[in-house]
């Protein structure tokens, strides 16, 4: 997914009870679309990029007694 191309400015926040048509149209969607679709938005509103992001690597030495 290329961020950069994104428009943001393009979403709205509403009720989605008052969205009959976006209702029905998330609930014919499978249940891993959704869970990618709440991935895909948590990653926007995160800016978090999985491609570039790890996680630290961490080394601890311990003396044995």
């Amino acid at each position: 997914m290329d961020w950069d191309k994104l428009d943001k400015t393009a979403f709205s926040v509403c009720d989605l009870a008052d969205q009959d048509d976006d209702l029905a149209y998330w609930l014919s969607r499978s249940p891993q679309e959704r869970l990618a679709a709440i991935e895909f938005l948590r990653q926007m509103m995160y800016d978090y990029d999985p491609a570039t992001e790890r996680m630290e690597r961490v080394l601890e030495i311990d003396d044995l007694k």
